[in-house]
């Protein structure tokens, strides 16, 4: 299922990771919005986002940081 989100990208607090360089556009941008964690290209801003559950978020942070379970 595809549902479009609609919100104000301007309203949102934008970032990337602290290891991104910070003159690279070549990372994700990640905001916390209210109906979800919002992912886009540094580089097309404007493009399509991926929008993430805060639970399921959670998880992918915790296995990537190594602190969730792995399979």
């Amino acid at each position: 299922m595809t549902r479009r989100l609609v919100s104000d990208d301007a309203a949102l607090s934008w970032f990337k990771s602290s290891y991104s360089a910070s003159d690279s556009n070549d990372c994700v941008e990640v905001a916390a919005a209210q109906e979800a964690v919002r992912v886009r290209d540094s580089k097309r801003r404007g493009g399509p986002q991926l929008a993430v559950g805060e639970a399921a978020w959670r998880g992918f942070v915790a296995y990537v940081t190594g602190e969730g379970a792995r399979p």
